[in-house]
């Protein structure tokens, strides 16, 4: 049988590769922006502001100068695909997808003094459109050159919401949710027809502070709110993440090393998710 996996002294080494991230402006998708370039990677950052884009562009520049950044609705086809011609034209190639992308809205949430009964369903759809849409398009988009190439890695963001029923964020809850589901339903459509060089993941990150739910987890003293407080409770780390904590596993699902690695999840959260509280 014919030996196919890469020589070790290369497995993670993601030199060169052509890193496209949705949301990069954000905590999140900038803070992986800056790490893959650092490793010799080359960036693209989309992002649906000019102001954050041109700001966090302005930073990721100071690292190197192998990276773009294009203002992008990810629910807007025709401009996804419009981006992904330009940076064809610039570098040939798209290697990775990162969906990082998302976000919740107050109508999608259920406060403390409420029922499910007050949430407000325009509001809950513009959540799931945005995250599921806003993964399933640039996945479409992307994915169809990534087949085309016969090589390419996709790592959505899912949510430790996903995993467990995180009180009172309904909306993004079931959108991440779904984020999950299509991420293992992708990973095995890519496998069966293009082949096993094109892999489908995800992260779930646990609870990172940004400026999202920064209100939601501390006080304006630092201090927890009750609900941080609860979070914490349930940590068995005792402590938030760092966006920065990402990294690794994004590293790994990228390069050569995860090979035969598709259709997984991977839990960042501090142990969140196992634990039980007793």
């Amino acid at each position: 049988m014919k030996k196919t996996v890469p020589n070790s002294e290369f497995n993670f080494d993601i030199s060169n590769k052509v890193c496209v991230i949705t949301g990069g402006s954000g905590v999140l998708g900038g803070t992986i922006a800056s790490y893959l370039l650092e490793n010799k990677a080359k960036v693209v950052i989309l992002g649906s502001n000019q102001e954050r884009l041109d700001k966090k562009l302005s930073s990721l520049l100071k690292i190197s100068d192998r990276v773009l950044g294009f203002v992008c609705d990810v629910l807007d086809r025709s401009r996804v695909e419009e981006v992904s011609q330009n940076i064809i034209s610039k570098w040939g190639k798209i290697d990775v997808l990162l969906n990082a992308a998302g976000g919740n809205m107050p109508g999608a949430t259920i406060a403390e003094d409420q029922t499910i009964f007050d949430l407000k369903i325009d509001e809950f759809n513009k959540v799931s459109d945005l995250n599921l849409n806003g993964t399933l398009i640039p996945s479409l988009v992307f994915g169809k050159i990534m087949a085309d190439q016969g090589k390419g890695v996709i790592i959505n963001y899912s949510s430790m919401a996903a995993l467990r029923p995180i009180t009172r964020v309904v909306g993004y809850s079931a959108s991440k949710a779904a984020v999950t589901n299509l991420t293992e339903w992708m990973a095995i459509e890519f496998a069966l027809k293009f082949g096993d060089k094109l892999r489908v993941n995800a992260i779930a990150p646990g609870f990172f502070i940004g400026n999202q739910n920064r209100k939601l987890l501390l006080n304006d003293d630092g201090t927890y709110t009750n609900r941080g407080e609860k979070i914490i409770a349930n940590t068995p780390m005792k402590r938030f993440g760092e966006a920065e904590e990402l990294n690794g596993a994004i590293h790994w699902l990228i390069s050569d090393n995860a090979s035969f690695v598709t259709g997984i999840v991977v839990p960042i959260d501090g142990g969140f998710n196992v634990f039980s509280g007793v």
